[in-house]
């Protein structure tokens, strides 16, 4: 008896095996989906139960995941979106990222909710979706191409300039264990290296085409959601700056801005390389994903001193700051082209800013030294030795092959303290903003299974008083808290943003919209019919939590495992954190009620009543 599709979804998955070279499609049901949503939902599931305990990341028995949510390519804003998952050649632990662009939405039209991608062709291959029809074809052509080259490539190959690539560069294909996934040119799936593990299968590309949205159960219902959403401002700052506007001088004047590998506060400098800079100088115009009138992407292009191509889009807060002012960069420039070079081989800028910046700390400290960096002089500051390192990293040439293993392995490999300053949590590279002033963002950094993920933790600045904090009022959040502070009432109300996190990227919408749990509930229940509401939802994002955390515990991960780098528990050098810094035993007892609230003995291990109150296998 064939399974019943809901509205809202193609009820079909596609298995791609790329050692026997079979593709097949297999059906999904309802109560399948009403238990997992879509997105991370889909991946961290399949994961979970198909992945063998402890097997090598880079390895055939490795599976990649590429799923949507039933609001994925809805014509509402931020639903252009998908979510990537598998075993991370960084952390060993999932790696989990989300993308927007245009190739989600296309996805979505092609006539699948999810791929599965399981062992290794025994040539470069790529993957083309249409409508439902599945093939794997030669790539060879393609190996060694920059992603705009590729994407042209494969568009000219299949004749049609609307079809959307989720695709890899030179450092996918080096297996840097960072690279990324791009959605086209201007969005990636980043955080923890599933382009490595793309790489690693010899796969290039997925390209998609599709002319047909499955059906939806209320239309009217949705176009009405659409109205009122479009009734408010969609803020307007996005639109004009982008992520990394004028608020980067605010970040460093509290402290937040990281500096020089998160180990200064003072960044005067800030005002040189902020998103108005970028406006006022080089830019060329805002893009945005698809159905989103807010177009958030910069644009910028430039020939001189050495040319940028605007296809790459420009740098988010998250690249200014990881590839500038904590690699104590100060040419607005050189930081554009780091974001391009980044875009054109699949790195992700937050992991190889991050990585650089350690690099930099050790060369000053005399751990490394030009013998080590191949006559680089790889000091702060120096943007030439940055770009050149990022040529390296992708190609895995010299200092760049030791460089492209993460920090984490680095500091291992160097040793002499300087693990202490490698700023990463379960090998994943921080995002860039900083726990000392964030109580539960360290929080999420600690006990996140994927990692030191600021997608995935709290952005303690919600929680102060003003128009922020009434985004989060239907989790029952009225009074302001301090954004340091680490108390039970802060550790409650840090989980449930993180649950709700979990939602939007079950869902898979944009974090920027702030779609509250009954707003995503309306838009659910437009798509697929199902009454369902807060309740339901947090408990989906529950379950999936809790099978994120068995995964890693089956993969050797403890509650040792869950601690912020050192350098947290130190204050900087100066600027208003000179004297502070994370009190380490509020950390831990921050993250023992935090195991408590989530059902998990005081080793962090999910409770038997726990896994069966959930339903988990």
């Amino acid at each position: 008896m064939p399974k019943k599709v809901p509205p809202g979804y193609n009820g079909k998955i596609l298995r791609v095996n790329l050692t026997d070279g079979t593709t097949t499609a297999e059906a999904l049901d309802e109560l399948f989906c009403r238990r997992y949503i879509g997105g991370a939902g889909f991946v961290i599931y399949y994961l979970w139960k198909e992945l063998k305990p402890g097997i090598d990341p880079l390895s055939p028995d490795n599976k990649l995941v590429f799923a949507l949510g039933p609001v994925s390519g809805l014509q509402v804003p931020g639903s252009a979106r998908n979510c990537v998952g598998t075993k991370s050649a960084l952390t060993g632990s999932i790696a989990k990222a989300e993308a927007g662009g245009f190739w989600p939405s296309e996805f979505k039209r092609s006539g699948y909710d999810a791929i599965i991608v399981e062992g290794k062709a025994d040539k470069p291959v790529y993957l083309w979706i249409q409508d439902g029809e599945a093939s794997i074809r030669d790539a060879r052509h393609l190996w060694g191409m920059e992603t705009k080259e590729t994407e042209a490539a494969v568009r000219a190959e299949l004749g049609d300039n609307r079809i959307q690539l989720a695709l890899i560069g030179p450092g996918g294909e080096n297996m840097v264990r960072y690279a990324c996934i791009m959605n086209g040119l201007h969005d990636a799936a980043a955080r923890g290296g599933p382009g490595a593990i793309m790489g690693s299968k010899n796969l290039k590309a997925i390209a998609v085409r599709g002319h047909k949205m499955p059906k939806i159960a209320d239309n009217e219902r949705l176009k009405a959601i659409r109205q009122q959403i479009m009734s408010r401002p969609l803020m307007p700052w996005l639109s004009e700056f982008g992520t990394g506007g004028f608020d980067m001088a605010d970040l460093e004047v509290a402290g937040n801005l990281p500096v020089r590998n998160f180990r200064d506060g003072l960044f005067p400098e800030v005002q040189q390389i902020h998103g108005g800079v970028i406006k006022d100088t080089i830019r060329l115009g805002m893009e945005g994903c698809f159905a989103c009138p807010v177009r958030c992407k910069k644009v910028v292009g430039f020939k001189e001193p050495y040319p940028v191509d605007p296809a790459y889009g420009g740098p988010e807060y998250e690249t200014l700051a990881a590839v500038g002012s904590n690699c104590g960069v100060t040419n607005l420039k050189a930081i554009v082209k780091a974001n391009e070079r980044c875009g054109a081989y699949s790195l992700d800028t937050i992991s190889t800013g991050g990585t650089i910046a350690f690099a930099m700390e050790c060369f000053e400290k005399g751990l490394l030294t030009t013998k080590d960096t191949d006559g680089i002089d790889l000091r702060f500051g120096n943007d030439e030795a940055m770009l050149k390192v990022i040529d390296l990293i992708a190609q895995r040439q010299g200092i760049g092959n030791l460089l492209a293993e993460g920090s984490a392995r680095l500091a291992k490999k160097i040793g002499k303290g300087s693990e202490a300053f490698a700023i990463q949590v379960k090998g994943l590279e921080a995002g860039m903003h900083d726990p000392r002033v964030s109580g539960g963002l360290g929080l999420g950094y600690m006990v996140n299974f994927h990692g030191a993920d600021h997608c995935a933790a709290v952005f303690d600045m919600m929680f102060l008083a003003g128009p922020a904090i009434s985004n989060l009022h239907h989790l029952g959040i009225y009074e302001p808290i301090s954004a340091d502070e680490l108390s039970p009432r802060k550790v409650g109300i840090a989980r449930s943003v993180m649950l709700k996190k979990v939602v939007d990227d079950c869902s898979v919408v944009c974090a920027f919209f702030e779609y509250t749990l009954d707003r995503q509930a309306e838009l659910i229940a437009a798509a697929t019919g199902w009454e369902t509401g807060p309740v339901d939802l947090m408990k989906v994002a529950e379950r999936i939590t809790n099978i994120g955390r068995l995964f890693n515990i089956r993969e050797g991960f403890t509650a040792a495992n869950d601690v912020l780098p050192e350098r947290f528990f130190q204050p900087k050098t100066d600027g208003v954190l000179a004297n502070k810094s994370v009190n380490q035993t509020d950390a831990e007892k921050a993250k023992a009620y935090y195991y408590r609230l989530m059902g998990w003995d005081d080793k962090g291990v999910p409770l038997p009543e726990k896994i069966a109150e959930l339903g988990i296998e």
